[in-house]
């Protein structure tokens, strides 16, 4: 894969308002910053490079940097957190596109999980019914597809929790779908694609200026 850099470079803007832009984040690179001189390497960065005069904290949710899609941001400090507010209070409508190994049972569902950290091997999340956060993803089948011979599901994901890592364990655990979205190195053994196929499709919420709904799309580049 190409360095974080020049994958940087593939980032766009898909609407801009004045106190809040959302953004299609290429596979490959951070949303927020991180560690070292690498970390620095950034889809905020990248966004306050090109709205200077954004004030206060930008980032309001995140995406893997594995995963691809839109993202909101926000332009001023009360935008963040109003922004922040619906996304705790799961105002924020959210869905996604991925493509698993396999074809799970039934053209719809609902994975109920509960997840925590696996401290010893972060970034991991793993199951935990004693300890772990509740989590729930709503799914459905789009189609049956060929990916290196063998058949696999376009699926919708629906994430109605947000917890870290939540489509990828759903997709994979064996009391979840048991069919790992491909290109996933962390939860299943590597699959024949080039990188994660998990691409934020859809993101509503309101404005936090006028109230107004807004409704962003992105179709899934693979």
């Amino acid at each position: 894969m190409p360095e974080p850099a020049s994958i940087l470079d593939q980032t766009r803007v898909v609407h801009a308002a004045d106190r809040f832009v959302v953004v299609d984040k290429p596979a490959g690179v951070r949303s927020v910053p991180g560690n070292g001189p690498e970390g620095r390497v950034c889809v905020e960065a990248w966004v306050r490079a090109r709205f200077p005069l954004a004030d206060g904290p930008l980032t309001v949710h995140r995406l893997d940097m594995a995963t691809s899609g839109l993202m909101v941001y926000a332009l001023d400090r009360d935008a963040q957190a109003a922004l922040s507010l619906q996304f705790m209070k799961r105002r924020v409508a959210k869905a996604y596109t991925a493509i698993v190994d396999g074809v799970p049972a039934g053209a719809s569902g609902v994975v109920e999980l509960p997840l925590r950290v696996d401290w010893p091997n972060r970034p991991r999340q793993i199951v935990d019914h004693d300890l772990g956060k509740r989590a729930r993803t709503e799914w459905r089948t789009l189609g049956v597809e060929q990916h290196d011979g063998r058949p696999c599901a376009r699926l919708e994901m629906v994430p109605i929790t947000g917890r870290s890592h939540q489509l990828r364990v759903h997709a994979a655990h064996a009391d979840g779908l048991a069919c790992p979205i491909l290109g996933d190195t962390l939860y299943a053994d590597p699959a024949p694609a080039p990188r994660l196929l998990l691409h934020a499709t859809s993101l509503a919420f309101n404005d936090p200026a006028t109230d107004e709904r807004v409704e962003i799309t992105s179709d899934a580049p693979f």
